[in-house]
């Protein structure tokens, strides 16, 4: 159950900014086999004064950082699909290829509280995390 934030820095029309979130969340189903209502994931607009970026980016209003929480166990090749994965899907509105960063931060199921405050490791997830 990944927990994703997209941080950019500028505002898109309502329907871009929804594509935008169904393209990252497509991007985690297809590249971590999760269940497609699994679905948490945040846009934060943040004025360009605010949210500082390299100087060589060619369109740096399109900058978009990908934030990805999740569950620790992924294999090195299953965190390399949600890159190419995200980039391509998110590349389809107009953002460029080098302007999108995605982070993946592995953290372990003793450290998620879900499903009335369980601790995730003690909880049957239906699907598996290791792949």
């Amino acid at each position: 159950m990944p927990s994703t934030l997209i941080e950019v820095r500028t505002d898109h029309a309502p329907d871009v900014e929804t594509g935008i979130i169904d393209a990252v969340h497509d991007a985690l189903i297809a590249a971590f086999a999760i269940p497609p209502i699994d679905k948490h994931v945040r846009l934060l607009v943040h004025a360009p004064h605010r949210f500082a970026v390299p100087p060589t980016l060619t369109h740096p209003q399109l900058y978009t950082l990908v934030a990805v929480d999740c569950f620790a166990g992924r294999s090195v090749d299953a965190k390399r699909r949600p890159y190419t994965e995200l980039v391509t899907r998110v590349g389809s509105f107009g953002i460029p290829a080098n302007h999108i960063t995605v982070v993946v931060r592995d953290i372990p199921t003793d450290s998620w509280g879900i499903r009335g405050g369980q601790a995730a490791c003690d909880v049957d997830l239906g699907f598996t995390v290791e792949i």
